[in-house]
């Protein structure tokens, strides 16, 4: 298994994390994708996978 396609699934499953992964460090990306994923759900996971796909 690839590791994008590792992330495009956790970006399903639990955004902040795949970001985590993707940028390597809580960086600015992380906290924007955490409060999006807190008060939308899936604005954090279109967020996610733009984060992953870029």
């Amino acid at each position: 298994m690839d590791n994008k396609v590792l992330q495009v699934v956790l970006c399903f499953i639990v955004p902040p994390l795949a970001v985590y992964l993707k940028e390597g460090k809580v960086a600015n990306s992380f906290w924007i994708n955490l409060v999006l994923t807190l008060l939308t759900g899936i604005g954090g996971v279109i967020h996610g996978l733009y984060v992953v796909l870029k």
